[in-house]
């Protein structure tokens, strides 16, 4: 597949994700507060390298600007290789995502409580993050048959 695929479906399932805990967090008081993990890594981080910390809403932009980044680039794996196998990679890409999210931050010197706070939060955080990565492989997909599309109806347009 080609790197716009992959990378659009990637933004594809970065966005949602980020949105699904936005709206979420605001509406829900068992919903995973992942803005305050990521929040929480990046002072500690900026603090060992010596770097002074923003003010919370400046650090909560930088964080959320930093988890679209990498989730972007994260889910757009799922479009590397043989597009047979885009979906099912983009699940398992989403299921490890949200199971590393339950299971690494107290091994990393997080606060687990933002993932693990109950059942139903740990539900909703494996399952936004599983929902990232299907989304990801569907609209990578869904581009790439767009762009062949017009690469067929255009020989000489080379995406």
């Amino acid at each position: 597949m080609r790197i716009l695929s992959a990378i659009g479906g990637g933004l594809a399932g970065a966005t949602a994700l980020n949105l699904l805990h936005e709206v979420t967090r605001r509406l829900d008081k068992d919903a995973p507060r992942m803005d305050l993990m990521g929040m929480d890594a990046l002072s500690k981080g900026l603090t060992k390298a010596g770097q002074p910390v923003p003010k919370d809403d400046n650090l909560y932009k930088l964080t959320l600007a930093g988890d679209i980044i990498s989730n972007t680039f994260y889910y757009s794996l799922a479009a590397a290789g043989r597009k047979k196998y885009v979906l099912p990679k983009g699940t398992a890409l989403g299921l490890l995502a949200g199971l590393g999210a339950l299971f690494l931050p107290q091994q990393l010197g997080l606060n687990p409580v933002h993932s693990n706070k109950t059942l139903k939060t740990q539900l909703l955080t494996t399952s936004f993050y599983l929902f990232g990565g299907i989304l990801a492989s569907y609209v990578a997909k869904k581009i790439e048959e767009r762009l062949n599309k017009q690469t067929d109806s255009h020989p000489y347009l080379w995406v």
